[in-house]
């Protein structure tokens, strides 16, 4: 099933937001809240974070068909290892301290944040305990209208990857933001899962698994942002433009820079700050180009200069005991594509003459959305349930997938800052052009459904 921008933007006009007393709040104004202290009323230090500790178990069906059948399917692996489909892992524990220059000028704030736990941004470094900076970054707020932020922060963009990552509804992101908007970052392109072939076993599994260069990019980048928000009557207006290395966690290493635009318009009802009550839709666009080498795995060739887009739209709506939330992705350019044929990167073929590796389409199409509903009895339960849908590569007639995602989730709140979440996924892909019986879908089918818990504490 896919659906038109149209129809999208027909949804986000319809919807609105509102942040209940009981659960986190989703669309708070994230360009505010992430950086930026009230002038005299902040502290010089305030020192907070948070712990995720979590648990997560698929049935690891092997591969049903393929070079690599029955090994194990990466889809079906944890994260971020890829070594066991199921374990406890403490998924994040970021410790940070924000504030305002006081005494000097208050007008001036600073926010730092250090990742400790075991995922994509320390795991390319040895995972849990190797701690690495994921926002160093300074605020001026001087100039009436345009007050900037530079170093190292989360770039304006979807709602999913903007937000505070402890106030996620969910465990998992969505297909949509986890391919499209998550950004890996390799030296090549690997071979393409809809490719011609496979990197040789004689290339050795280092040339052959193309395993990331550095850190995921956490939805953040190094750079300038002009940023602010104004009032005409009861809507609250925000803009964004941010000029970045396009490089996630790294610094730059190319001459090219990341271009970012966004805007959201609230409709205040009552409230302020993480307390707002309001509904909010917003659209944004980033354009930059990434260096790569196509030459498949490594072997030889140059390095050349990709682009890579991303614009979307959505809104969400939190009133009363009742949650909404609706995205849609467009992206051009650069697209992550996944693993050869399914299997964990590294893996040696059945017959012993290829290795599998990542693989990215250094020029493609693709598309994805999701919606969320959820309904908060009380106040200390909310149930969740949300679809999203992901279509990679839909220029190509060989390599597009299509994947579904239903999750049913559950949160219990033992008080304002610690809450317990458990999350089912009814997982699903398939080739729309293949025959149902073809490898591509036969592959496809290997997808497990997933459970997934979690503990999360805010100090």
């Amino acid at each position: 099933m896919k659906i038109s921008i149209k129809k999208i933007a027909l949804a986000a006009a319809s919807a609105t937001m509102f942040w209940g007393l009981v659960g986190p709040v989703q669309a708070a104004n994230w360009l505010e809240l992430q950086g930026t202290e009230p002038a005299g009323a902040a502290p010089r230090a305030k020192v907070w974070g948070f712990i995720q500790p979590e648990y997560q178990y698929t049935e690891n069906t092997p591969l049903k068909a393929g070079p690599w059948q029955g090994q194990d399917a990466v889809f079906n692996q944890m994260r971020p290892n890829l070594e066991s489909n199921s374990g406890f892992n403490v998924l994040r524990a970021r410790v940070g301290v924000r504030g305002t220059a006081m005494p000097l000028d208050s007008d001036v704030n600073y926010f730092f944040l250090a990742e400790f736990g075991n995922n994509g941004i320390t795991y390319p470094a040895g995972g849990l305990g190797n701690a690495r900076v994921t926002d160093a970054s300074i605020t001026l707020n001087q100039i009436p209208g345009a007050r900037v932020r530079v170093g190292m922060f989360k770039y304006p963009g979807s709602e999913e990857g903007l937000q505070a990552i402890h106030v996620m509804d969910y465990i998992n992101f969505t297909q949509m933001s986890n391919v499209l908007l998550l950004e890996r970052f390799f030296g090549n392109t690997g071979t393409g899962t809809a490719g011609p072939g496979f990197c040789p076993t004689a290339a050795g599994e280092e040339a052959c698994s193309n395993n990331p260069i550095g850190p995921v990019g956490a939805f953040r980048d190094i750079g300038i942002q002009v940023f602010d928000w104004f009032n005409v009557g009861k809507w609250q207006n925000t803009y964004a433009a941010m000029l970045g290395n396009g490089n996630g966690l790294m610094p730059n290493n190319n001459d090219a820079y990341n271009y970012y635009l966004y805007w959201s318009s609230s409709l205040i009802f009552a409230g302020k700050g993480v307390r707002v009550q309001s509904w909010k839709s917003f659209i944004w666009y980033q354009s930059g180009s990434r260096s790569i080498s196509t030459a498949p795995n490594g072997a030889g060739g140059d390095v050349e200069d990709y682009q890579r887009t991303r614009y979307g739209l959505g809104t969400t709506l939190r009133k009363g005991k009742h949650r909404f939330a609706a995205e849609y992705t467009k992206a051009e350019g650069m697209i992550f594509n996944g693993t050869d044929a399914g299997a964990i990167p590294g893996a040696v073929s059945n017959n012993g003459n290829f290795i599998a590796s990542w693989n990215v389409a250094p020029e493609g199409e693709a598309d994805g959305w999701y919606v969320h509903y959820g309904y908060a009895p009380t106040q200390a339960w909310e149930f969740d349930i949300r679809y999203d849908q992901l279509n990679r590569l839909t220029d190509n007639t060989a390599g597009e997938r299509q994947f579904e995602t239903w999750t049913l989730g559950a949160q219990y709140f033992f008080n304002r800052k610690t809450r317990l979440v458990v999350n089912y996924e009814w997982r699903y892909g398939q080739a729309p052009n293949e025959d149902s019986s073809s490898t591509p879908n036969t592959i496809l089918e290997t997808i497990d459904n997933r459970i997934s818990t979690e503990i999360l504490m805010i100090f």
